[in-house]
């Protein structure tokens, strides 16, 4: 019996593909609607995305079968979904950071800040936190933490003495979490957007016995780089995938919205909000691992030791075996100027920007949009030589001069970008607009309307809790791609601004801090060992409480200038919202 429950559960993804579809047909046999049609292509799809039992972006490809095959959406119709201008500023984005990660700016940026910040207890592990969220602003929070986990732990060991090797209960050995093959001599960490990051290897000798306070301090700063990672990439709307999720989404329920989610309109709202988090996440971080004795934490009245030294010039070592800037960097960090600023004077909103005077409609209204000036740089990048340009010589053909490679190739691409990323957000779109043409959004909305007797900011309140437990356990990406038509629905049916729900919802999507599986970074921290479960639940337990309380200060304040949350938009308008006038009932209420 045994054996054959263990046979079972090896072939569970299996049973789960099969069994799944066939369990949930009685939905569209009983109730043959356009309506039951698109809730079963949703419900499978969810269920699939919950366990993976298939990857994620091959999930994502569903639409294209099920919506023809039911009526919903014509084959040619679902497949524009796929690659909308959202999912071209997402591809754009990606080469700026493959160029950044390809010739090791990021590395550059890490060390240079360290440096400023020194080793003091609490200062490194504010400077850990303030290098890697800005870095996951404009690269992959994976990409971030999988460089600033090393370098943390080499500080560590001159600090402390602590080889990376095995604690009192290791994330590598760890049998519920384990991330790597058994007996492999590389460890690798395989993470839910396809791509695969190396671990560096644990070195076998014993550990030192350490005292309470330095094992405190280790988890504290592995805890710092992959937190500050996921806080960071909401800060701007490249910076994570659920934020382009919402850009997308918004586009498809919403074609008559005058682009009001874009890059300044994000960063404006994002970035308070990512600061604010990130200081609050440092300090219970600080007080959790370090205590309360802050003179102590800050270095304050103590000599500099010699371990602190030591520390320090790994930091130096490792910044100058760098080298002086190469001409490629110099270039790269001129083109990175240049993108941010394009993406803030384009249509900004407060004055005219570009995008308005050199490139308008007849509604004055730029039709350069933040993916175009991202697909432009990506091209120069392909372009720019990597070093400056002389009369250099091939030396396998003497004679022949040879040009310098481009700062990009399509090779380096290939590799390092997530494709299947680029898929997850299109099944996404897809969904949201085969719900809204089957009628399953207006349905859902109806079926909503009793929320109109809940006040708004506690709508808010309860769904960044909802979602933030739920994506604890699922992808974030995959959590608002699930949510969102959802809670657009809800707003049309209770006449509350579509984005005073979808933003919290959005947010809280990046709140993914109690386990290792809940995200990326968290994976790539607990498999460098000494880190219990148990530590990282109890840290993110709280930080999740602290970070909802935020988004909902947040939505509740600055974001209603912003996106202009006091009254429903003309452009929400449905036949379900004809009674969604401008009245006391469905004017959102800031909080005091």
């Amino acid at each position: 019996m045994a054996t054959c429950w263990q046979g079972l559960w090896a072939y569970r993804s299996y049973l789960i593909v099969v069994l799944m579809p066939v369990l949930l047909l009685p939905l569209p046999i009983l109730v043959p609607t356009k309506e039951a049609y698109c809730a079963y292509a949703i419900i499978l799809m969810a269920l699939y995305w919950c366990t993976e039992a298939l990857p994620l972006a091959v999930t994502a490809l569903f639409p294209i079968i099920l919506y023809p095959m039911m009526g919903i959406m014509d084959a040619s119709e679902v497949s524009i979904e796929y690659l909308r201008d959202t999912n071209i500023l997402f591809f754009g984005g990606l080469l700026m950071a493959i160029a950044v990660e390809h010739w090791n700016l990021h590395k550059r940026i890490a060390l240079q800040v360290l440096l400023i910040v020194g080793v003091r207890p609490a200062l490194l592990m504010l400077g850990f936190m303030l290098v890697t969220a800005f870095l996951s602003m404009w690269i992959s929070n994976t990409a971030s933490s999988a460089m600033m986990v090393p370098i943390a732990h080499a500080v560590l060991e001159e600090l402390y003495s602590v080889p990376r090797g095995k604690d009192i209960e290791e994330g590598s050995e760890n049998p519920t979490f384990e991330l790597q093959e058994s007996g492999s001599q590389k460890e690798e960490t395989t993470l839910d957007n396809g791509q695969v990051h190396p671990v560096p290897p644990a070195p076998s000798e014993p550990r030192a016995k350490q005292n309470q306070e330095q094992v405190r301090f280790t988890q504290g700063l592995s805890l710092c780089v992959c937190y500050a990672a996921s806080i960071g990439g909401i800060a701007t709307l490249t910076g994570t995938a659920p934020n382009l999720v919402l850009q997308g989404q918004m586009n498809t329920l919403f074609p008559k919205n005058p682009n009001v989610v874009n890059f300044v309109s994000w960063f404006s709202f994002a970035f308070p909000t990512m600061v604010i988090l990130l200081v609050l996440a440092w300090l219970w971080l600080q007080i959790l691992f370090l205590g309360f004795n802050f003179r102590k934490n800050f270095g304050i009245g103590s000599q500099e030791g010699e371990k602190e030294r030591a520390a320090y010039r790994v930091i130096q070592l490792e910044h100058r075996l760098l080298g002086p800037m190469t001409f490629a960097e110099k270039a790269i960090t001129v083109l990175f100027l240049t993108l941010v600023i394009l993406w803030f004077t384009r249509e900004p909103g407060f004055f005219l920007g570009w995008g308005n005077l050199a490139f308008s409609n007849e509604h004055g209204e730029s039709m350069v949009s933040d993916g175009t000036v991202a697909i432009f740089i990506g091209i120069v990048l392909f372009i720019v030589p990597s070093k400056i340009p002389g009369l250099t010589q091939d030396p396998r053909e003497p004679g022949r001069l040879k040009a310098p490679p481009a700062i990009l190739d399509w090779k380096t691409v290939h590799e390092k970008l997530p494709w299947n990323v680029v898929f997850l957000l299109g099944g996404g779109y897809a969904l949201a607009k085969g719900s809204e043409q089957s009628g399953l959004s207006q349905w859902l909305g109806n079926k909503l309307t009793p929320l109109q007797n809940v006040p708004p900011p506690a709508i808010a309140f309860i769904l960044c809790l909802l979602v933030a437990t739920f994506t604890e356990c699922t992808s974030n990406v995959a959590t608002n791609t699930l949510f969102l038509p959802i809670l657009a629905s809800m707003a049309q049916a209770i006449c509350v601004h579509p984005l005073y729900v979808m933003i919290p919802c959005t947010l809280a999507t990046s709140l993914a801090f109690m386990l290792p599986v809940a995200t990326p970074p968290n994976a790539i921290v607990f498999s460098f060992g000494g880190l219990k479960v148990t530590d990282m639940a109890r840290a993110g337990f709280l930080l999740n409480i602290i970070g909802v309380l935020v988004i909902t200060l947040a939505i509740n304040s600055w974001s209603f200038p912003i996106f202009n949350l006091y009254t429903f938009p003309s452009w929400a308008h449905s036949n379900t919202t004809a009674s969604c006038r401008v009245s006391p009932e469905n004017i959102t209420t800031p909080t005091p």
